[in-house]
């Protein structure tokens, strides 16, 4: 892929909420041509208009949706450069009260679409050895969370995909990068049943992470945790990981 951006084929799914509409707003500002997917279309039109993106609305929890979208893609535009997975959803509650449906959701959304959609895109970008895959994982999927074992082993998921995907990828020309965040302030908590009430780490705005988001797509990398600092939990629970399940469990 070309750098600096302009001209470049974005592909952001999730781009009605947080992250995703964070995102789309930062590249929008980078003269891509962009293309928006979400799952409300009234919402998604807004966006588009918003950020001079194409609209492509999308339900990716639904079976085949991920494939469709591709293709649909392919027709508007010709090429997909680049494809940021920022649709994702959350779940809180104990896992003895996990509800099948649920679950079933939780995980096409999350990981399905995200493995789905990313094989779709990459034969062409193959052939032209040139793209980029920007995948949004969680600290809770490094390090795990009580009461959200589920989400956060779709988010285990998602980052050992990346991680594979990689080392497959190394040398084509298409890299793949982890955006690893933390506590971000969007209506995630909202949605996923349960507010967020800790004093600490403090939630970072959607924001930080776009730009996170469109780093990595100018210079990429393997993985970026947002914030940076929260790394140091990550190196801890891979070192000694005892050690951090006492500090996890005091602190929460």
């Amino acid at each position: 892929m070309a750098s600096p951006l302009p001209g470049t084929v974005c592909l952001v799914t999730g781009a009605t909420g947080g992250i995703g509409h964070a995102t789309a707003r930062a590249l929008s500002a980078h003269d891509v041509r962009l293309l928006v997917s979400a799952r409300d279309e009234d919402r998604l039109a807004e966006v588009a208009r918003e950020t001079g993106g194409s609209p492509l609305a999308a339900d990716l929890a639904r079976p085949g949706a991920a494939s469709d979208l591709a293709q649909a893609a392919l027709e508007s535009t010709g090429r997909v450069d680049a494809v940021v997975h920022a649709a994702g959803v959350g779940q809180f509650g104990p896992a003895a009260a996990l509800d099948p449906g649920a679950l079933e959701s939780l995980v096409a959304l999350n990981v399905t679409s995200v493995i789905e959609l990313t094989c779709a895109l990459l034969p062409g970008m193959l052939e032209r050895r040139e793209g980029r895959i920007v995948a949004m994982g969680s600290v809770a999927g490094r390090l795990g969370h009580r009461h959200e074992a589920a989400y956060a082993a779709t988010k285990a998921a998602v980052s050992v995909f990346c991680d594979s995907l990689a080392e497959e990828l190394g040398g084509s020309g298409v890299s793949v990068s982890l955006i690893t965040p933390g506590v971000v302030d969007t209506a995630f908590f909202e949605r996923r049943g349960a507010p967020y009430e800790r004093t600490w780490p403090r939630p970072v705005p959607p924001e930080a992470v776009a730009q996170r988001v469109v780093e990595v797509l100018l210079r990429p990398r393997d993985e970026v945790v947002v914030p940076a600092f929260l790394s140091g939990a990550l190196r801890l629970r891979g070192a000694l990981p005892g050690v951090y399940r006492a500090f996890a469990r005091r602190f929460g």
